[in-house]
Parts: structure tokens; C-alpha cells; sequence
């Protein structure tokens, strides 16, 4: 080249991951210096993270699970071992985990350079993050098809008059008091879910499922068109996004915490929420059966916790462990309040007890929620405000799901980055399409199974895995001077100690429980066949079996020692 512009060379020295060094040279034109290195992508703002992993932390479970499951074990007794678990292992392991991601900044998998035996675990994040993706984006499609049903004068699950209905409903609850179920009636808010929406009475199982309905198809496409716009530009464009997906719902919450409290039966509701009952909460910790009930909060906050840092670029590690842990527990409390002063008057209103009307997931949502906002003044209103206070709280918690398989990817596979907006489609399109067996007549069942599988015990393996591979492989003393290296200060001796024995050891017994303690799967008195159950744990062991096989993997192709690949 007959160009004689000034040159630099650029010295790149390289540690390999089975210890071996390197250097590489290379001449680098001063005037190409900006434009030819591609760099990893950041938030615009501080304030765009925190909401950002607020948003996603903070999500639908803490609506419908939480408040159901501290009423059914114990009430306030209840908040005394889940504040102690969280104190002991939900924030330890999410402060680990955001450390974790702003010293390497990578994703998921790409975390694990500092100890390439365990990157599996990355992996079987991101297989579980595109896993709940299949389903979640589900309930916002619901969530928005209701929205859309309430821009009327009268609310379509008030009466028994419509096409959908059948003989069996009315507006007279019949209860069975020995089961606790509705038994002979069902309510029109029911029926308006069931068959109205689902058209679940066309279906006689999940070897049954029908083509896709195309109302709620629609509802889908819609939902994966605004997910993929939020990322194809990445943390830029979603940090934006989330300063109304992360806020709203705390600004619905509380009108409806004010509006419910108002009701008649509302303050009963509150006072059974927060009964101190500590014999049902000695049967909660005596028996296995019992005992996985709160376990299961903790492996949906822990599911939370762990698939947040695959989109962690750059952070005050412990400050916003604290507040985002503490929003999230806090939030679920929260709620618990709204939740029940509408429990409680729909228990005076129909003169039965509360525990006949208190359920959790879907059912809450979507047939008692409505049922209740139906019989309040400006009904309509209520209830326009409810479903987008869900569609917030789904939408921010979705996208960081879908970021975590976008990041973790692209940082695992480089020739990706160039092609980001091109490979969100494909992954979105992907999920759109598994998602099409959701919207189906038997559709119920087939969320009901990847709800049960795909991130209950998986997630609790990988946090254990992840926690063994930090604290006992990288090694707790190497991992506090990278701490020191971004804050300048070391963990205290408490956080060392949990990473170290507590919550490893927190862990272990609750992943043996999870397993000691699994029931199959069931969507009211309809049983899954077993078949369907071999489905579902395929989906749990192949996320969980990226752990060991990469780990295998690792060990043929890396040449060195057991522990020249391990650290």
C-alpha cells in the first residue's frame, strides 16, 4: 500500500482458559480505531437498568402466587421463613449474580470464562428463559384479549346470556365444602374463560388440541411484535420501554389497594391474609408434601433472581441487589393486600367462605378478578385499568426473559452482534410458533405442562450449580477481589459465608425436596397422561443436561489437568 499514514500497533495479550498465553499484534489505522471495533452494548442511564431488572424481577407470580400461598401457609407466620430464606440465599445469590455480571460483562455463557467447566450452566439458563418464553407470552395475549372485552357498556362475563354459555351456568355459587371446589354451577366469569376464551369445552385433552383460534392468535402476534421492537436495538431501546412497563403497575396496584379496601368484606379479606396461624405453618415445615408449597415461591423468586444477570452490563452491584430483592419481596407483600380485600368481598358478596374463593394463577386473573371488578361502579373502567396493569407486568418481565436468550447467544457466538435485529426476529418468530400450541382449544394443558416443568426444579439445579461453581471452583476469595476491583471494598464476612456454606447447602435442600416432592400435573379434574408427564420432565432434564454436557465436553477438547479447565 503506497499509504504512509501514521500506524500504531496494538498489543492484545490473551489468557487462554486452560492457562496458556498468548500474544497477537496487529497494525491499526488511528483513524479506524472507532469504527473497527464493535462494542458491547451498554444502558443509556443507570436509572434505565434499575428499572429495568425491577421490571423483570418483579412479575405476575407476585400477584397471583404469592398472596395465595402466605395465606395457605400460615398467613404472617408465613413471612418469617420466607424473609429467612431471602436473607440467607434470594439476596446473597442475586448479589453474586450481579457482581458476576458487571465484572465480565458478558452474558449467561459467557460469564463462566472464569470457570469454562461450568458454562453449561449458562446454557441451561438460556434454554429456560426461551422455555418460559413459550408460555409466558400466553398470559399477555389473554391479558390483552380481556383488555380489548372491557372497551364496552357491559362487561361479556356478567351474565349467563351469551353463546359461549352453558346449562351448567350461573350466578349462584355452588360449593362442595368437602373438596372445596365448584361442583354444580359454574360462574359466568368461569365459563367466559373457559369457553368463551379457551373454548377448553371443545377440547376432550391435551391429545386433543385443535388449530390455533385465531382471536387469540391475533392477541399473540401482537404481543411478539411489541417484544420484538423493544429489543432489536437491544438494552438502548428496552431501557427506554421499561419507564412505563416498570412503573405502572405500582400506580394500578395502589388504586386498586384504595378502591378495594372500600368494599364491604374487604377488611376481613386483609385480616386472613395476614393471620399469624404458626401450627399451619409447623405442618407447612413438617411435611414434604406441605413444605413445597413455599418452596415453590422460592424457586420462582430464585428463577427471577438467576435468569436476571444474563442482560447485566453495568451496575453498583450492592446497592442494586439490595433494592431490587427488597422491591420484589416488598411487591409480593403488596399486592397480598390487593388481592385479598377483593377476595374478601367476593367471599361477603356470595356468603361463603374465603377459602373457597382463594386460589392462585390463572384462575385468580382471570376468573375472580374480573368477576369482582365487574360489580363495581365504572366497571368497565376498573377493568381496562386491571388488564394493563397486567400487560405491564407481563410485557417488562417477557422482554428480559427474550434478552437473556438474545445476549447470552450473542456473546457466545460474535458473528452474531452484526446481525442482532435479524437474529431477534428469528428468535421471537421462533417463539411465536411454539406459543401457537397455547392458543389452541386444548392449549390449557399444554401451558399448564411447560408451567409446571419448565422452571421449577430446573432453576433450582442451576442456581445450585452456579453457586458451587462461584464458591467452591472460582473460589470465594478470588471472586470478593474482583468485587474490590469494581467498588472498592470486599464483601463482608456474611455475604462470603453464604456463597461459601449457607446458600449452597439452602439450595441442595431444596432441590432434593423439589424432587422428593413432585406431583404431576393437573388442570382441574383433568389428569395428564403419563406420556404428557414424560414430556414435561424432557423439557426439565434438557435444560439441566447442559450442565454435565458441556462440562464432558470441556474436558475431551481442552487439553491440561482437571483443574487447569475448572478455574
Amino acid at each position: 500500500s503506497n499509504d504512509m499514514g501514521p500506524k500504531e500497533v496494538e498489543l492484545i495479550l490473551v489468557k487462554e482458559q486452560n492457562g496458556v498465553q498468548f500474544t497477537n499484534s496487529t497494525l491499526i489505522n488511528p483513524t479506524q480505531t472507532t469504527t473497527g471495533t464493535e462494542e458491547r452494548e451498554t444502558w443509556a442511564k443507570k436509572i434505565d437498568f434499575l428499572l429495568s431488572v425491577i421490571g423483570f424481577a418483579v412479575d405476575l407470580a407476585n400477584v397471583w402466587r404469592f398472596p395465595y400461598l402466605c395465606y395457605k401457609n400460615g398467613g404472617g407466620a408465613f413471612l418469617v421463613p420466607y424473609l429467612f430464606f431471602m436473607v440467607i440465599a434470594g439476596m446473597p445469590l442475586f448479589y453474586m449474580e450481579l457482581a458476576l455480571g458487571q465484572y465480565n460483562r458478558e452474558g449467561a455463557a459467557g460469564v463462566w470464562k472464569i470457570c469454562p467447566l461450568f458454562k453449561g450452566v449458562g446454557f441451561t439458563v438460556i434454554l429456560i428463559s426461551l422455555y418460559v418464553g413459550f408460555y409466558y407470552n400466553v398470559i399477555i395475549a389473554w391479558a390483552l384479549y380481556y383488555l380489548f372485552s372491557s372497551f364496552t357498556g357491559n362487561l361479556p362475563w356478567v351474565n349467563c346470556n351469551n353463546t359461549w354459555n352453558s346449562l351448567n351456568c350461573s350466578d349462584i355459587w355452588t360449593f362442595n365444602r368437602t373438596s372445596h371446589n365448584v361442583t354444580h354451577r359454574s360462574t359466568p366469569a368461569t365459563e367466559y374463560f373457559e369457553r368463551g376464551v379457551l373454548h377448553l369445552h371443545e377440547s376432550e385433552g391435551i391429545n386433543d388440541l385443535g388449530l390455533p383460534r385465531w382471536q387469540l392468535t391475533s392477541c399473540l402476534t401482537v404481543v411478539i411484535v411489541v417484544l420484538y421492537f423493544s429489543l432489536w436495538k437491544g438494552v438502548r431501546t428496552s431501557g427506554k420501554v421499561v419507564w412505563i412497563t416498570a412503573t405502572m403497575p405500582y400506580v394500578v396496584l395502589t388504586g386498586l389497594l384504595l378502591r378495594g379496601v372500600t368494599l364491604p368484606g374487604a377488611i376481613d379479606g386483609i385480616k386472613a391474609y395476614l393471620s399469624v396461624d404458626f401450627h399451619r405453618l409447623w405442618e407447612t415445615s413438617v411435611s414434604p408434601h406441605c413444605f413445597h408449597n413455599p418452596v415453590s415461591k422460592g424457586s420462582s423468586h430464585f428463577a427471577e433472581l438467576l435468569i436476571v444477570y444474563c442482560v447485566i452490563v453495568i451496575v453498583v452491584v450492592f446497592r442494586d441487589a439490595i433494592i431490587t430483592s427488597s422491591v420484589n419481596s416488598l411487591t409480593s407483600f403488596f399486592s397480598g393486600f390487593v388481592v385479598f380485600s377483593f377476595l374478601g368481598y367476593m367471599a361477603q358478596k356470595h356468603n361463603v367462605a374465603l377459602e373457597d374463593v382463594a386460589t392462585d394463577g390463572p384462575g385468580l386473573v382471570f376468573i375472580i378478578y374480573p368477576e369482582a371488578i365487574a360489580t363495581l361502579p365504572w366497571s368497565s373502567v376498573w377493568s381496562v385499568i386491571f388488564f394493563i396493569m397486567l400487560l405491564t407486568l407481563g410485557i417488562d418481565s417477557a422482554m428480559g426473559g427474550m434478552e437473556s436468550v438474545i445476549t447470552g447467544l450473542i456473546d457466545e457466538f460474535k458473528f452474531l452482534r452484526k446481525h442482532r435485529k435479524l437474529f431477534t426476529l428469528f428468535i421471537v418468530l421462533s417463539t411465536f410458533l411454539i406459543s401457537l400450541f397455547c392458543v389452541t382449544n386444548g392449549g390449557i394443558y399444554v401451558f399448564t405442562l411447560l408451567d409446571h416443568f419448565a422452571a421449577g426444579t430446573s432453576i433450582l439445579f442451576g442456581v445450585l450449580i452456579e453457586a458451587i461453581g462461584i464458591a467452591w471452583f472460582y473460589g470465594v476469595g478470588r471472586f470478593s477481589d474482583d468485587i474490590e476491583e469494581m467498588i472498592g471494598h470486599r464483601p463482608g464476612l456474611y455475604w462470603r459465608l453464604c456463597w461459601k456454606y449457607v446458600s449452597p447447602l439452602f439450595l441442595l435442600c431444596m432441590v432434593i425436596i423439589s424432587f422428593g416432592t413432585f406431583k404431576p400435573p393437573y388442570y382441574g379434574t383433568y389428569v395428564f397422561p403419563v406420556w404428557a408427564n414424560i414430556i414435561g420432565w424432557c423439557v426439565a432434564i434438557s435444560s439441566m443436561a447442559m450442565v454435565p454436557i458441556y462440562a464432558i465436553y470441556k474436558l475431551c477438547v481442552l487439553p491440561g489437568t482437571f483443574r487447569d479447565v475448572s478455574i
